[in-house]
């Protein structure tokens, strides 16, 4: 079974605060993007467990990685027979865009309909919760306002198909807890859902990704390149996530041209 893992972009992102259990509340729109990772799994042929990862470079223990992690959790609930795996990066690391956590969704995904598990959606929205707080998104398909965690989900009803989008990665790695370290969280002066539905021209200085402020301050690179995407006629411009990712949304006929040496650049469209 092949699958084919999404990322995502937040659109506005606010951290409101932090919780007892060292999380912190955001709120922000989580928009599905077809920039994907490919995904294949099949039944061992040899008894053995096997994982491979090809294309992008991934850092760490390759036994680490979510998706492993995402069988072994499955399995100690289910009768699953080992797997041979294989994970082809196509979505850069250490982003901001939710490769690793689409990727594990959609390992759990992938097993529940290979074994014919019967998993629930709801339940295996549980489970890929336990791999990490934006790991839930990925077990739907469309568009969500996000609250709590991650663990609180709403759809809205919201297409930018008729848009095209460009991703930018510089080669820095933000580190998502240092990140967190640096924000004051505070409550957004309007919910997300009240701008979204604006024209997306109306969207830029209202709808605020709150890692922005010492982030850009911290790796000018990044001011950088959301600097070009506005100049290059960009409708909104953000960064995802804590970073390092920026994006622009742009009219779907405009022309992008930008020459980023040592940059990851990606141009598509948005589901």
């Amino acid at each position: 079974m092949v699958v084919f893992p999404f990322c995502k972009v937040n659109i506005g992102l606010s951290v409101v605060e932090r919780r007892r259990d060292g999380y912190h509340n955001i709120e922000s729109l989580f928009y599905p993007v077809d920039l994907t990772d490919v995904l294949e799994v099949v039944e061992s042929d040899d008894g053995k467990n096997h994982f491979v990862i090809t294309g992008l470079p991934l850092d760490g223990d390759p036994s680490q990685n979510l998706c492993v992690k995402a069988y072994d959790q499955l399995s100690k609930e289910f009768l699953i027979p080992p797997v041979r795996c294989h994970l082809h990066k196509n979505i850069p690391a250490g982003a901001g865009l939710g490769g690793g956590s689409s990727d594990a969704a959609f390992m759990l995904r992938c097993l529940n309909k290979l074994f014919d598990l019967k998993i629930s959606k709801e339940d295996l929205f549980l489970h890929a919760m336990q791999m990490g707080s934006d790991c839930g998104f990925f077990v739907q398909d469309s568009p969500a306002v996000v609250t709590g965690r991650g663990e609180s989900l709403s759809a809205l009803n919201i297409s930018l198909s008729n848009y095209k989008i460009v991703i930018i990665k510089p080669n820095i790695h933000v580190i998502t807890a240092e990140a967190y370290a640096r924000i004051k969280p505070k409550k957004p002066d309007f919910a997300i859902k009240d701008i979204i539905l604006r024209p997306v021209s109306e969207w830029q200085g209202n709808l605020i990704n709150d890692f922005e402020e010492t982030t850009l301050k911290n790796y000018p690179k990044i001011s950088d390149i959301k600097t070009k995407l506005q100049n290059a006629g960009a409708l909104f411009v953000s960064m995802t996530g804590s970073g390092s990712a920026v994006y622009g949304i742009f009219e779907k006929g405009i022309q992008t041209s930008m020459i980023l040496p040592g940059c990851f650049m990606w141009s598509g469209r948005l589901k």
